[in-house]
């Protein structure tokens, strides 16, 4: 099974459409046929930009209800330690905590729609940087 880490972009384009390739990504976790990695401080900065009222607006979704979705995702993500840090390595610090969870988890894909922000540092450590729709296309189970 493939291995990924949904960038935080990707994650919030899910809960905001309930089209496009980021919801299936989202919808093959769920299902478990896809295997997404996060950290602690991925996962909170996930909940951080999905309770933005910006984002709640065009997700429709009560405070409520993301943290429901956002407990659903928990279940199924697979926690990654992160044991080196090899910082830095972007020119987003922000971006560090993505490539940490990707590196760490010995992901097969980090999936985001920055690819120009993650590709030269990815390359060093053998991980893919794919768009969402590259990321169903290459990874289908």
């Amino acid at each position: 099974m493939h291995r990924v880490v949904l960038d935080t972009s990707v994650v919030a384009a899910a809960f905001r459409s309930r089209n496009g390739a980021s919801r299936v990504l989202l919808e093959r976790v769920a299902e478990r046929r896809l295997i997404a990695l996060a950290t602690p401080a991925l996962f909170l900065e996930y909940e951080a930009v999905l309770k933005r009222t910006e984002q709640r607006v065009v997700s429709g979704l009560t405070l409520d209800e993301v943290d429901d979705r956002l407990s659903a995702l928990a279940s199924a993500i697979e926690p990654v330690t992160t044991h080196f840090i090899w910082r830095p390595q972007l020119a987003d610090t922000d971006d560090e905590m993505v490539l940490d969870a990707a590196v760490n988890g010995r992901a097969d894909a980090l999936v985001t729609f920055n690819i120009r922000d993650f590709i030269v540092a990815a390359r060093r450590f053998d991980v893919a940087v794919m768009r969402p729709g590259e990321a169903l296309e290459a990874l289908r189970p």
